[in-house]
């Protein structure tokens, strides 16, 4: 990527409001000056209580959340906050083992973190899933029954409203993650299509994402919970990766 090309990126980078959940102070305090640096508002929690509560005062647009908390881990806190929101989530941890990480996707993390980890790789995920939240929301679909008006994506009982980055099954709303609505958003441009593991998480979570299968696994069964039994149309494409039936 040129000079020129970067500069553009962070001239129009989001400006957000992002909540960083981390007890050690010195490394929240840190985190929290790059943060502000990059124009963004921040608040602090040192535990997962306190979180919560601030959360309820003023909804962040992305959470920096520690897996080692006092009180309430890093997991229960995200549990919570997947109860009743999709805000991305950013999960931090010392824990590096394969089991740990996708235990904090299950949960319903959109990305991870092991410790330690350089503030510019911070600075980059957390404009990545910023960033992939509002481009998702400007494409126009490109498959799947179509209305030209309002851009909404019709399988079945399932519709997907791509400008709005809704969704909803028979009439009812879906409360989505971003990650599980661009994941659903993919398999309903085409229904029927398989895709493979890698692509999904080149198209979900951005060309550069350094991350493993079992990320995408995680996804789906999350989403397929969430969509019921029409979530057995999230068909496996053994050998391959995932499809979204037509039928």
């Amino acid at each position: 990527m040129s000079n020129r090309s970067v500069r553009w990126e962070e001239e129009n980078e989001r400006v957000a409001h992002i909540l960083i959940v981390e007890d050690e102070k010195e490394l929240a305090d840190l985190v929290r000056d790059h943060l502000v640096a990059a124009g963004h508002s921040v608040a602090v929690a040192g535990d997962g209580a306190t979180a919560l509560r601030l959360l309820e005062t003023r909804p962040a647009d992305l959470v920096s959340l520690d897996w080692m908390l006092p009180g309430l881990d890093g997991l229960e806190v995200c549990r919570r906050i997947r109860a009743r929101s999709t805000t991305p989530i950013l999960m931090l941890t010392a824990r590096a083992e394969e089991v740990d990480r996708v235990l904090g996707l299950e949960v319903g993390a959109d990305d991870y973190l092991t410790k330690p980890f350089s503030l510019r790789e911070l600075l980059a995920r957390a404009r990545a899933l910023l960033r992939r939240v509002a481009l998702m929301s400007q494409q126009t679909p490109g498959g799947g029954e179509q209305t030209t008006a309002s851009a909404m994506l019709v399988v079945g009982d399932l519709r997907v409203d791509v400008v709005g980055r809704a969704a909803s099954l028979s009439g009812s709303p879906l409360e989505l993650t971003p990650k599980e609505f661009d994941l659903l958003h993919v398999l309903a441009r085409q229904p029927g299509r398989a895709y493979s593991r890698e692509y999904l998480l080149q198209r979900v979570w951005g060309l550069d994402y350094d991350g493993i299968d079992r990320t995408v696994d995680a996804h789906v069964v999350r989403l397929r919970k969430k969509l019921g039994p029409f979530g057995d149309r999230v068909a496996t494409v053994w050998g391959v990766g995932y499809k979204l039936r037509a039928d």
